[in-house]
C-alpha cells in the first residue's frame, strides 16, 4: 500500500472553562471541509483521534472524555451586529459520529478569545487595555453571545486570579452573556410540553417529575431523591456503574422523545450531545473532586449532569445557563430545590466545586421569557502553530 504524507492544517488548541477543543479559523480548513458535510466531519474526527474502541483516543487530540473531545471554527461574520460566527462539533469518542445539535457553553468562553488571538474583530474596536466586548453568533442554536475579554497591551489578558472550580490554575475573568438564551420561535419554546413540571413516563425506570426546558441547551431535570441519589455523588460513583448510566440514558431518550427532539428512540444514537439530563437536590455539605469541602450554606442546590452518556466532572455551561434560567422561574424542579421564589442568580454546588449564574427572567402574557444568562469563565491558549492529519483521512 503506497504511504501518504501528512497534511497540516493551522489550529489552535483551547481552554475554554472546564472544556478544551482545537480551534480553527474557517479560511484555513481545506476547502472541501469549509462547508458542512461528511468532509469536515472525517476530518474532525481524526484531528480528535475518533471513532477510537479504546475509547482513549491517543492517536489523535482529543482527551477522551465529552469535555476534551471537541473542534471549532470561527470565521468573520456578515450578520449585522456580530463579529464573528461560531460553530461547534461535538466528537463522539467511540463512534463515528459529530453532533453539530448544540453549543458548548465553556467553549464560548474560548471564542471569544481566539476571535481577537485570530484577527477577527476589526483592530479598530480593541483596546489598548481594558474589556473588548466580542459578539459571537452561535450558529449551531442561532443565538447571540456576547463575550467581555479583557485585553492587556493590546492583546488578550489570559492570566488573573480569576479561579473556577474544576480548572487548577487561576486566569483572567471572561464575562459571557447568553442573549434570549431560551428555544422561542419557530414552533420552539422555553417549555416544549408547556409544563414548568412533567410526569415523564421511563420504559424500564418509571415514572418520574422532570422540568424540560430549552434553554442554553436542551435539558432534562429530574428530583435526586426520585432516582436514588443524594446529589453529592462524583464522578466515580455514576460513571463506573453500566446500570446506572443505562437509566439515565433511558431517561434522556424519554424526555428528548418527549420535548420532541426526536421521532423515535433509536434517532436518541445520533443526537448524542443533546439533550442534557440532570439531577438535583437541595443543599448538603461534600467534598469536592479536588478535596475541597463544600458546605450546605454555600451553595443555594447541588446539581449533577451527564453528557455524552457520563457524568461530567464539573458542569457544562449551556447547562449552567439551562440551570441559572430553570431557577429563575417559580416552580420548576430547579427553582424548587433551590428553595423557590423569584431569584436573579443562584449558585450550586457541582463535582468540582460550585458556580455562580444569574438569569434575567419575566412573564409576558403568562409566558416565562429570559433575556440574558450570565456568568464567569476563562480561557487561554494552551498550544498554536499546525495540527496534522494522514493525507487521504477525509
Amino acid at each position: 500500500m503506497a504511504s501518504q504524507a501528512q497534511i497540516k492544517i493551522a489550529a489552535t488548541y483551547m481552554r475554554g472553562g472546564t472544556s478544551k477543543g482545537v480551534f480553527f479559523r474557517l479560511q484555513d480548513l481545506p476547502e472541501r471541509c469549509q462547508v458542512p458535510g461528511e468532509a469536515r466531519d472525517r476530518l474532525f474526527m481524526r484531528v480528535i483521534g475518533s471513532p477510537d474502541p479504546y475509547a482513549k483516543q491517543i492517536d489523535g487530540m482529543g482527551g477522551a472524555t465529552s469535555s476534551t473531545s471537541k473542534c471549532v471554527i470561527l470565521s468573520k461574520s456578515e450578520r449585522p451586529g456580530h463579529d464573528v460566527d461560531y460553530l461547534y462539533g461535538q466528537v463522539s469518542i467511540d463512534s463515528a459520529f459529530v453532533d453539530w445539535s448544540g453549543n458548548c457553553g465553556n467553549l464560548s468562553t474560548a471564542a471569544g478569545a481566539f476571535a481577537l488571538h485570530a484577527g477577527l474583530v476589526d483592530p479598530a474596536r480593541i483596546p489598548d487595555n481594558g474589556i473588548c466586548t466580542v459578539r459571537i453568533w452561535q450558529a449551531n442554536i442561532g443565538k447571540t453571545i456576547v463575550a467581555h475579554v479583557p485585553v492587556s497591551a493590546g492583546r488578550v489578558q489570559e492570566t488573573g486570579d480569576f479561579e473556577l472550580d474544576g480548572v487548577t490554575f487561576p486566569a483572567a475573568e471572561i464575562v459571557l452573556e447568553f442573549l434570549d438564551p431560551a428555544e422561542e420561535g419557530d414552533g420552539g419554546s422555553m417549555f416544549p410540553t408547556g409544563n414548568l413540571v412533567d410526569e415523564l413516563q421511563v420504559p424500564g425506570v418509571g415514572s418520574l417529575q422532570a422540568t424540560l426546558i430549552n434553554a442554553g441547551i436542551p435539558t432534562i431535570f429530574v428530583n435526586a431523591s426520585d432516582i436514588g441519589y443524594q446529589g453529592t455523588e462524583l464522578q466515580d460513583a455514576i460513571n463506573g456503574d453500566a446500570a446506572a448510566l443505562a437509566r439515565f440514558e433511558a431517561i434522556r431518550v424519554a424526555g428528548a422523545l418527549r420535548m420532541g427532539l426526536i421521532e423515535t428512540a433509536e434517532q436518541a444514537a445520533t443526537r448524542q450531545h443533546t439533550p442534557k439530563v440532570a439531577f438535583v437536590s437541595p443543599p448538603k455539605d461534600y467534598r469536592a473532586s479536588s478535596g475541597k469541602q463544600v458546605g450546605a450554606q454555600d451553595v443555594d442546590l447541588l446539581v449533577r449532569a451527564l453528557s455524552m452518556g457520563k457524568l461530567h466532572h464539573a458542569m457544562m455551561g449551556t447547562a449552567a445557563v439551562a440551570i441559572g434560567t430553570a431557577a429563575a422561574i417559580p416552580g420548576t424542579l430547579v427553582n424548587l430545590a433551590a428553595g423557590g421564589g423569584e431569584r436573579q442568580s443562584v449558585r450550586f454546588g457541582h463535582p468540582s466545586g460550585s458556580l455562580r449564574v444569574g438569569a434575567e427572567a419575566h412573564q409576558v402574557a403568562g409566558e416565562w421569557r429570559v433575556t440574558k444568562a450570565i456568568m464567569s469563565r476563562s480561557a487561554r491558549v494552551l498550544m498554536e502553530g499546525w495540527v496534522r492529519v494522514p493525507g487521504g483521512a477525509f
